[in-house]
């Protein structure tokens, strides 16, 4: 039964039945965007170049920016994909859900959306063992300040779903512009995640549980589904216990939810949890 288990929870995170072509993916991206009346663009961000979508209506000092979970890192448990692009952009509905009438920016991982015309670094590594590489979270850091400048504000509120919720925490433990981070069935806690499993740790990425000393005075909400077999609510208290006493922290557990199901469905709701009010600008 464990064996199944940890079987099941690779296919579940990292996307073993791709159902679509990149081609595909890629369009899908395009008609959300298209859909929502959206900028999109891909700059050049440290080392790698970064596909970004936003909208810029209405003033606000604060930006809204959500980020990708990991995609589609493996086509089988031990077979990288050539593409990390996801099937289901989650992060990016749930951007274009966000209710506030300030900018939202959605950022993908680096890798995705870009290869081959703008793949530059992207080398498989990146979506599988260093998918948190000090790189990764440096690139990501280079598009903030980009998009800040460009849209006119002053703080940031980071949303991370999965594998995006690893990379916001890490990028508030560097920065001192982050108002609060909200995560979204988030692999909080990388050692605790790979050692459960029983599957290999990620060689050369960061894990967000060894900066939570840093994040003492930042406001943050974390969401786990509580049918999420794949991360779920464990992962996310492994990370909370590392916090300093009296964070301003508080942990959503949404029955009926697992890893994927229903977070970009629902975001409008879920968007006005009173939980989230301990977060400036929200």
């Amino acid at each position: 039964m464990r064996l199944a288990h940890i079987f099941l929870l690779v296919i579940a995170l990292w996307g073993l039945a791709a159902c679509s072509t990149v081609p595909q993916r890629d369009a899908l991206r395009d008609q959300l965007v298209a859909k929502a009346g959206w900028s999109s663009g891909v700059v050049p961000s440290g080392e790698f170049d970064i596909a970004a979508s936003w909208k810029n209506t209405g003033q606000s000092q604060t930006l809204f920016v959500y980020l990708e979970g990991d995609g589609l890192a493996y086509i089988t448990p031990n077979r990288a994909s050539t593409n990390p692009t996801p099937d289901n952009p989650v992060a990016l509905r749930m951007a274009i859900a966000d209710p506030h009438q300030g900018p939202v920016l959605y950022l993908a991982r680096p890798c995705q959306y870009v290869l081959p015309d703008h793949g530059r670094n992207c080398a498989r590594p990146y979506w599988t063992v260093k998918r948190y590489a000090p790189e990764i979270v440096a690139s990501l850091n280079t598009a903030l300040n980009l998009f800040k400048n460009k849209l006119g504000t002053r703080k940031l509120v980071i949303v991370g779903y999965s594998g995006g919720g690893a990379l916001a925490t890490l990028l508030a433990a560097q920065r001192n512009d982050i108002a609060g981070i909200v995560t979204v069935a988030a692999n909080l806690d990388t050692r605790y995640w790979t050692d459960r499993a029983g599957v290999s740790s990620l060689t050369g990425s960061l894990d967000p549980a060894d900066f939570a000393a840093r994040l003492g005075n930042l406001p943050q909400v974390h969401f786990s589904g509580v049918e999420d077999t794949t991360v779920g609510p464990a992962v996310t208290r492994a990370f909370m216990a590392k916090l300093p006493a009296n964070t301003p922290v508080s942990h959503i557990e949404v029955p009926r939810f697992d890893h994927f199901c229903c977070w970009a469905q629902n975001w409008q709701q879920l968007s006005i949890r009173p939980e989230l009010k301990t977060i400036p600008g929200w």
